[in-house]
């Protein structure tokens, strides 16, 4: 045994030594790994660069030394945040004594003001890389600081200075911090801002915090074709309240919608540790959910502040019940509680922790205790100044519960009920009809899909679940991957039949399974990894007929009141004939699902009586050239993707991206 362990070593030792261990030193680690810090180089990673510096910005705000935030997303996806805040120091930093702290903290990782609590008592986040990460990922980044009536600008590129920290001359009504930033194609490639999104960031920012005043603005043909303003003041004084009012326009609450705010105390002296601030409403149409942030940031996957909000109205309600003599209300869960809810949640705490740079979710956990606690008293009180409201609240949320136990009862998992809703990321919002060969099931990406999907639908007969980004591709995945992918087990949740040996067609939930995803390369993507993802796992529902793939419009072709809707380039030509040659044609191309207004939506792609399906089908009868094909493009070797690539390119005659 000795003599192999001796064998090994000789042969191979000698392969591996000092000169094979890399430092990366700077920035270079964020350029050779960027997934690491945000999370990838897709769309949503693109977009996180601007919420980094909007978050900056932010901070500022909260920490009640600005008023006015600036964002301006020009031509050639440049972007620029600006603040009337203190701006940047730009004096010696002590232990860099021959950098400026301005350059440190757009050098150097893990640098900021916010790690002692001193300059910020609330912040989006201590990790210390978002403006240093940014700067890293931009092709350009120009960042002026005035302080003291005086300008300081410094210019880099791909994360390396360009200029030295110059003073360029007095200001006399300017103070805080402008960023202005491209984001590096040789990371990101053709990836551009969408205005619509980065105007919804600023939306979302100016709601939650009611003290700050954010002005966006864009060139005017980014959001050609789009609802979204070109320019807008964004300010909100009523917050939270004002930002669900919004949501759920005409929609009724069970009982009034109920806002309010509280500090956050520390549990052995009294002192203020932070505030939350709440708004919800209990709805009876079933489409909900919870929005939850910390210091501004979105925490889509939750956290503990979300517990602590959980725990609060259930114990108040049980309360509530018990107060009442109502021995039923000893069986409402959290599940009863939360699931017709419509809230937003927003927090602001010391040093929160969260997990990964990406901010996702929250993972301080004195949070739960301190959100709990707040809030409890505030529910109390909220239920006993009205009892007629608060029975009804009672009952409502009584009736969920039995509900939920009679189907337990039953051993049975109904498609329509209203009792069971998927919790973000994967926001069911179902339709009535119990009639599984009448019903479909949109799968649609991202919320601002969803959203206007949601609009557009018959609610009698069509669903929408949202799907968060791009699937888990199957093909290439391990099964321990497959078991814990959040987005697989929720689709699978909301089609009801089961995957596996618990395979089961006759409890499909929907006649219809329609993929309905962006008209680009992406939305392209993102269908092909669902298909693959049902030819593997659902190959029944493909044989018999239940997938589709929804046909959305690229352009809409409008001149004067008459407007038609094209598929693509060859289409828009074609419709082009269709109009009077005298006058101009405005041409709007779609950039997204979530951009196009719902009636467009509904007119187009969703109208079962307008609209064009295709049906997925498997060609071969045996499905070996299919299952061979998939293997080769979706599969775990590359290889087999770059031979498939060299054998077709010829074939392809334009690549649009």
């Amino acid at each position: 045994m000795n003599d192999l362990f001796k064998a090994g070593a000789d042969a191979t030792g000698s392969q591996y030594s000092a000169k094979d261990i890399e430092v990366l030193e700077g920035l270079e680690p964020v350029r050779r790994r960027p997934g690491m810090y945000i999370g990838g180089t897709d769309e949503g990673a693109l977009h996180h660069l601007a919420a980094e510096i909007i978050d900056n910005a932010m901070d500022e705000a909260v920490a009640g030394h600005a008023t006015l935030i600036e964002v301006t997303l020009g031509l050639g996806n440049v972007l620029t945040v600006r603040d009337n805040g203190r701006g940047i120091p730009v004096d010696a930093h002590p232990k860099f004594k021959h950098l400026s702290a301005l350059e440190v903290i757009f050098t150097t990782l893990h640098s900021g003001g916010k790690f002692g609590g001193k300059a910020y008592e609330t912040s989006g986040g201590l990790h210390g890389v978002g403006s240093s990460v940014v700067n890293a990922l931009s092709e350009t980044l120009e960042v002026e600081v005035a302080r003291d009536r005086v300008l300081w600008r410094q210019s880099y590129s791909r994360g390396a200075p360009q200029t030295k920290l110059e003073q360029v001359g007095a200001v006399q009504n300017r103070r805080g911090t402008q960023i202005r930033f491209k984001p590096d194609d040789q990371i990101f490639g053709a990836l551009m801002f969408s205005a619509s999104r980065i105007h919804r960031m600023c939306r979302s920012k100016a709601y939650l915090f009611r003290g700050v005043r954010i002005r966006w603005s864009c060139d005017p043909s980014l959001v050609e074709g789009t609802e979204t303003p070109a320019e807008a003041d964004l300010h909100f004084p009523g917050g939270l309240r004002d930002s669900l009012e919004a949501e759920l326009g005409a929609r009724t609450p069970i009982v009034p919608l109920w806002a309010g705010e509280a500090d956050l105390p520390s549990a052995t002296d009294g002192s203020r540790t932070g505030r939350v601030e709440w708004a919800l409403a209990w709805l009876d149409d079933g489409e909900t959910a919870l929005s939850s942030y910390c210091n501004t940031v979105p925490t889509p996957q939750g956290g503990t502040h979300e517990a602590g909000f959980r725990a609060a109205l259930l114990k108040g309600l049980r309360a509530w019940g018990e107060q009442r003599g109502n021995k039923r209300a000893a069986t409402v869960t959290a599940e009863d509680v939360m699931g017709p809810l419509a809230a937003k949640l927003s927090v602001f705490i010391r040093e929160p922790q969260f997990q990964g740079q990406t901010k996702e979710k929250l993972t301080s956990a004195e949070a739960t205790r301190l959100v709990e606690g707040a809030l409890r008293d505030r529910f109390d009180h909220f239920l006993g100044s009205s009892p007629p409201q608060a029975d009804a609240l009672l009952g409502f949320v009584i009736d969920r519960a039995e509900e939920r136990l009679r189907r337990r009862e039953l051993k049975d998992t109904p498609s329509k009920s209203a009792t069971r809703r998927l919790r973000l990321p994967g926001k069911l919002a179902d339709c009535t009809l119990e009639d599984a060969s009448r019903t479909e099931i949109f799968l649609v990406e991202g919320d601002s899909a969803g959203g206007s999907a949601k609009q557009a639908r018959d609610r009698a007969t069509q669903a929408v679940l949202p799907l968060r980004g791009k699937i888990l591709n199957v093909a290439s995945a391990s099964t321990e991957k497959l078991r814990q992918n959040q987005e697989l087990k929720d689709l699978i949740e909301a089609l009801g039949c089961g995957v596996g040996d618990r395979f089961d067609r006759a409890r499909l939930r929907y006649g219809r399974v329609i993929i309905m995803t962006d008209a680009d390369v992406d939305g392209a993507h993102i269908a092909s990894l669902l298909m693959t993802f049902f030819y593997r796992e659902l190959p029944d529902l493909i044989q018999h007929g239940h997938i589709y793939l929804a046909q959305p419009p690229l352009y809409r072709l409008t001149q004067g009141a008459k407007s038609v809707y094209a598929m693509n380039d060859e289409d828009r030509e074609i419709r082009m004939k269709q109009f009077r040659s005298s006058q101009k044609v405005e041409v709007s191309r779609f950039k997204g699902l979530g951009e196009m207004p719902p009636a467009a939506l509904k007119d187009t792609t969703m109208d079962a009586k307008k609209r064009t399906l295709l049906k997925v089908v498997s060609a071969d009868a045996d499905r070996q050239e299919t299952a061979s094909l998939v293997e080769s493009l979706m599969g775990r070797k590359p290889e087999l993707r770059f031979q498939f690539i060299q054998e077709h390119a010829q074939q392809v005659e334009e690549l649009d991206i």
